[in-house]
């Protein structure tokens, strides 16, 4: 993941709770015919069958992934359940049930598809605590061919965009 991530200085810091719950901006890679145990391509890979989807059949199912949903956090998060964060036990083999939670998906527009790779790329508005490996995940599932991010890029937060950043 890359992208834009606000850092506080000196006073600066006293704004920190406002910003984080601010919405966010993203521009995700994925891939079909491919599952995780992280939902992302850096996981522990399976590749199904090579899928036959076609651009039409992700635009028509992309509304159904948009505004108000509720979400289930995945195991390699740093929620923490019973005082422990969940990646920690994803990392010891342990899954723990976990609550839905309540995000908006403002705008998840297909910008790009490849249909040889059955591979593209997601533009993504949302609010905090959405996650956008998830997302990818839940339309492949609804698909039935299985997806998973292959990159995340952070175009805005806090109202702070990709164009006004600086690198180290």
């Amino acid at each position: 993941a890359t992208g834009v991530l606000p850092v506080l200085l000196g006073t600066a810091t006293k704004t920190q709770d406002l910003i984080l719950n601010h919405d966010k901006s993203y521009v995700a890679d994925f891939k079909f015919g491919l599952t995780s145990d992280t939902l992302d391509i850096w996981g522990e890979v399976k590749e199904l069958e090579k899928p036959e989807i076609k651009k039409e059949e992700i635009l028509a199912l992309i509304p159904e992934f948009t505004g108000e949903i509720e979400q289930i956090p995945p195991m390699f998060s740093a929620i923490k359940k019973n005082g422990q964060r969940l990646y920690d036990l994803a990392r010891q083999g342990i899954e723990v049930e976990r609550e839905a939670r309540p995000v908006t998906i403002y705008r998840l527009e297909l910008a790009e598809f490849d249909e040889t790779e059955k591979s593209g790329v997601l533009t993504v508005s949302c609010s905090k605590g959405t996650y956008i490996r998830t997302r990818c995940a839940d339309i492949g599932s609804a698909l039935g061919c299985g997806a998973v991010m292959s990159g995340l890029r952070r175009t805005e937060a806090c109202g702070f965009t990709l164009d006004r950043a600086y690198t180290f």
